[in-house]
């Protein structure tokens, strides 16, 4: 019987390709995220995934490429998740901020693969080091600029901003990274009412 060009299975070979990416992916979190899970190599990011080393290379040049694509597609959920909480949230300011600080603790307690990726495992790799700090500058600018969005005439300076978003994002930062080494004993709420309170308490005049 033939065979549609570019079909195989019911897939073509773009969905084939991006099922094998997210596949690696899974895995790479997986084996990199997974506390005491030993050290990270391509060959068991492929095992653990069932692909072989060619399809690994199909979609990276290396475990560093693997390893910062994991990194960034942690960061963009938590990114999407906390600005559609906040944005869909009713009430006042500190309830819209609840609702989008909530979603991001959420994502990095709910699944501690993610917590460890963004806060832990990203920092002990040098390859990655500049890239998760790229990234919480990214989180720095877009809580400034919600910071200005929420509070309005009442908001700091943009300079004065940045500054206060710096400050927070790193204590969240760090609070999460204790709470996932077992340094901090609270639940996910517990977390959430922490951060609220230092955003109120940072984010405006």
């Amino acid at each position: 019987m033939a065979v549609k060009a570019g079909v195989y299975g019911g897939r073509t070979h773009d969905e084939r390709r991006r099922e094998r990416r997210e596949r690696l992916l899974e895995a790479a979190l997986e084996v990199w995220g997974t506390e005491a899970a030993g050290p990270v190599t391509m060959t068991r990011v492929c095992t653990t995934a069932g692909l072989s080393e060619r399809y690994f290379y199909e979609q990276f040049t290396n475990l560093e490429a693997a390893l910062t694509a994991v990194l960034e597609s942690v960061a963009e959920e938590i990114a999407t998740a906390s600005v559609s909480a906040l944005e869909q949230a009713e009430g006042d300011a500190e309830q819209r901020v609840r609702a989008g600080l909530a979603a991001f603790v959420r994502i990095l307690t709910g699944d501690p693969r993610k917590g460890r990726v963004a806060m832990i495992e990203s920092v002990a790799l040098p390859a990655l080091r500049a890239r998760r700090a790229e990234l919480l500058r990214d989180f720095v600018a877009l809580t400034a600029q919600e910071s200005r969005t929420l509070h309005g005439p009442g908001a700091w300076t943009e300079t004065e901003g940045r500054l206060a978003a710096t400050m927070f994002i790193g204590g969240i930062a760090q609070l999460v990274t204790d709470w996932l080494e077992g340094a901090v004993e609270a639940q996910p709420d517990d977390i959430v009412d922490a951060a609220v309170h230092l955003f109120e308490a940072t984010a405006h005049r």
